[in-house]
């Protein structure tokens, strides 16, 4: 099957899956709760039966939604028990609460199946664009599907699929070759990133064995130092000092005629500083960092100066512009702090405290 018959077949599956999906959390509730809200949860079933209905020609044919087609057998079978038990006496009441149970149990089931085979299938779309297709946009989507996906919090099924299908080496090779456009290689960096949030036991070690962190920095766009930092924060101290050769790179970014890069690089070199060892620290300030820093604060300044004299509003829309791409860092101390570092030494805990507590 090829890439086209592949979307086609995923555009007419997999929307009514997401309906079935989305409706039977209307079954998931505590059944205790069903009582004392009087909530009634005929009117789900009702609606999810009838979805099931509407999507039988579709998951009759697919042998992977056999367990999907059970549940939907079984869930009709319990709605008419429990329409059988319309009475008021102990006994009704106790067998409602077991049916009513066994059906959220069919709900939280329903839910868990349905996602596997979204996931599964989302993931082989995922690896056969980034093997077949050439264009751009395609990829850019799948990837941006992907770190979606990864933002939704950890799932061991999944992370089997993502494992086996070898997307980390996909995203490697798209992060580390230059013949990808900046565009499909910054999104792969997200996607990175995405995956060591996902799960950092598994794929932090990953990202520190191979060339992506470099490949960051050789990149030197604003998103991707973005990504540098948030992998940073995560790692910490093992990578500072895994691209301690490659700080004078990042500092360099500084004089970038982008503010967004300015502004990530800046706060990319704030995160290293925090938890930088000594020599880190001074190899900084044996780059000059003090200077381009106050350089970088004068723009600030003189942006400001601009706007006061001119009030223009293309002067105003330029600071503004400054503003919100700056609104998170101040310069002033930034220097001071550094060199306090170097001077205390191993004195780190209490320089750490001063760096957060000036940050935020």
């Amino acid at each position: 099957m090829d890439e086209a018959e592949q979307q086609v077949e995923n555009q007419h599956l997999l929307p009514p899956l997401e309906a079935l999906k989305k409706a039977s959390k209307g079954l998931q509730s505590n059944p205790i709760s069903i009582i004392y809200n009087n909530y009634d949860i005929s009117t789900a079933i009702e609606a999810l039966l009838e979805l099931g209905t509407k999507a039988d020609p579709v998951i009759s044919i697919d042998p992977s939604l056999f367990k999907l087609n059970q549940l939907l057998s079984n869930l009709k079978t319990l709605f008419e028990k429990l329409e059988k038990l319309q009475g008021y006496g102990l006994r009704s009441l106790l067998h409602r609460q077991i049916t009513n149970y066994k059906i959220s149990q069919i709900g939280y089931a329903m839910e868990a199946e349905i996602q596997a085979y979204v996931d599964q299938k989302n993931v082989q779309s995922f690896v056969k664009t980034m093997e077949e297709s050439v264009e751009d946009d395609k990829k850019v989507k799948a990837l941006m599907g992907l770190e979606n996906r990864l933002g939704q919090g950890f799932d061991k099924q999944y992370q089997q699929l993502i494992l086996r299908a070898k997307v980390f080496s996909f995203l490697e090779f798209m992060v580390c070759d230059s013949k990808f456009s900046n565009w499909v290689r910054d999104q792969a960096a997200l996607a990175v990133l995405g995956l060591v949030k996902f799960n950092k036991d598994v794929f932090v070690g990953l990202v520190l064995m191979g060339p992506i962190v470099r490949a960051l920095i050789q990149m030197g766009s604003s998103c991707s130092i973005q990504v540098l930092t948030g992998l940073v924060k995560i790692i910490r101290t093992p990578l500072v000092d895994d691209i301690n050769g490659e700080i004078p790179r990042i500092i360099s970014l500084l004089g970038s005629e982008d503010l967004s890069t300015k502004a990530a690089a800046m706060n990319c070199i704030l995160e290293i500083a925090i938890l930088g060892r000594e020599e880190v620290i001074g190899l900084m300030l044996e780059e000059d960092l003090i200077k381009k820093l106050m350089g970088v604060q004068r723009l600030e300044v003189g942006l400001q100066s601009n706007e006061d004299e001119n009030g223009s509003v293309c002067a105003e829309e330029e600071s503004q512009k400054w503003r919100k791409v700056w609104r998170n860092f101040h310069f002033q101390g930034v220097w001071q702090l550094l060199q306090c570092k170097w001077k205390l030494g191993k004195d780190w805990s209490r320089v750490r405290k001063m760096l957060l507590n000036w940050k935020y």
